[in-house]
C-alpha cells in the first residue's frame, strides 16, 4: 500500500518540518533524520510491534519513527535528549494520544522506574526501538542489557559494521567482546540493511537493523561471576592480533606459579595458548573464567 505523503517520514514532509522549525541536524547528538517510509515501517515490522506492547523509543528526532510506532503499539514513550526538538515533536505528534515525549538521556534514565511511571499498564511487554547515534551505540546497548528490565525485544538501527559485530559467528574477524556480551542474554538477528541515502543529512556509512530477543535456551554452564567473566573477555580481546597467552599475561605478571596455573586451565579445556580469542565460544570463555577462578587467578 502506498504511504500518504503527509506522513512525517516522507521526504517532502521532512523538508517542510525542517524548514518550518528551522531545524539543523546536530553532530553532537549524532542526528541523521530517516526519510524512507519503507525503512520506517520495516523497523516496526521487524520489532513485531502490536497493540499489546509498550514501546520505548530512544531519540525521536523529527518524530518519523515515533509516528509509525504509535500506529502499531499500545503506548509509546519517546526519550529525546535535544530540547530544541520538543516543541516540534509536541506539534507533529499531537494526533497520537498514545505517545509521550520525555526530555531524557537514556544513559541517565532509571528505566524500571520510567516504565512504572510513564506507561498506563507497566505489566505489558516492553520493547525498545531506536535509531542509535553511531558514536554511542555500544554504551546504550550495554545500559539496556545491564538494567533489571526484562525486554521483550530491542530493535535498533546502527552502523552496519557494528551490526555485523553483534551478529558475528565465532571464528570470524567481526566476532568479539560485544558479540559475547549480547549472546550472554540475547539472540541477535540482522533484519535488513539501510542505505546512507535514506537519511538527511546522509551519514558517511550504511546502516542495518538488528533485533535482539531474549535467549530461548539457558546457558549450559554459569560463570562464577558475570562481571569477572566479561572482564576476562575484555582482557582476551585487548589486542586482537595477539594470541590468548599474550593477552592473558597481565593476569600472570611474570609469576611462574600463575603462568603454570593459566597453562593448566587452558590445557584442561583443550585450548591452545596460541589460539586467538575469536576462536573461543561463549561457553569456552565461561569455562575458562571458572577454571582461572578455581586456580585463584581471577
Amino acid at each position: 500500500m502506498k504511504m500518504a505523503i503527509s506522513e512525517i517520514g516522507s521526504s517532502q514532509r521532512t523538508r517542510e518540518i525542517i524548514k518550518k522549525y528551522g531545524i539543523h541536524a546536530k553532530k553532537g547528538f549524532g542526528q541523521n533524520f530517516l526519510t524512507d517510509l519503507n525503512v520506517l515501517t520495516g523497523i516496526v515490522d521487524a520489532a513485531q510491534i502490536t497493540k499489546q506492547d509498550n514501546v520505548i523509543e530512544i531519540g525521536s528526532g523529527l518524530g518519523a519513527l515515533t509516528e509509525q510506532l504509535a500506529k502499531s503499539a499500545g503506548e509509546v514513550v519517546a526519550l529525546e535528549i535535544d530540547t530544541d526538538l520538543l516543541p516540534l515533536l509536541a506539534d507533529v505528534l499531537s494526533p497520537y494520544k498514545n505517545v509521550k515525549v520525555i526530555n531524557q538521556d537514556v544513559l541517565k534514565a532509571n528505566l524500571p522506574k520510567l516504565i512504572q511511571e510513564e506507561f498506563t499498564d507497566p505489566s505489558r511487554p516492553v520493547k525498545v526501538v531506536a535509531n542509535l547515534p553511531y558514536y554511542i551505540t555500544s554504551p546504550i546497548l550495554m545500559n539496556l542489557l545491564n538494567s533489571s528490565v526484562q525486554w521483550a525485544a530491542i530493535c535498533v538501527m546502527m552502523q552496519k559494521e557494528v551490526a555485523e559485530r553483534l551478529t558475528a559467528k565465532v571464528g570470524t574477524k567481526q566476532y568479539g567482546a560485544l558479540t559475547l556480551a549480547i549472546e550472554y542474554s540475547m539472540t541477535a538477528q540482522l533484519a535488513f540493511g539501510v542505505s546512507r541515502h535514506s537519511f538527511v543529512p546522509a551519514p558517511n556509512v550504511d546502516s542495518a537493523i538488528v533485533v535482539l530477543t531474549p535467549r530461548t535456551t539457558a546457558l549450559t554452564e554459569q560463570p562464577f561471576d558475570q562481571a569477572k567473566l566479561f572482564s576476562l573477555i575484555k582482557t582476551c580481546f585487548a589486542h586482537r592480533r595477539k594470541n590468548l597467552w599474550n593477552n592473558l599475561k597481565p593476569l600472570m605478571r611474570k609469576n611462574k606459579t600463575k603462568q603454570q596455573a593459566v597453562k593448566d586451565a587452558l590445557d584442561h579445556l583443550q585450548i591452545a595458548s596460541t589460539d586467538r580469542p575469536e576462536t573461543l565460544s561463549l561457553l569456552q570463555f565461561i569455562q575458562l573464567a571458572n577454571g582461572l577462578h578455581e586456580k585463584q587467578i581471577i
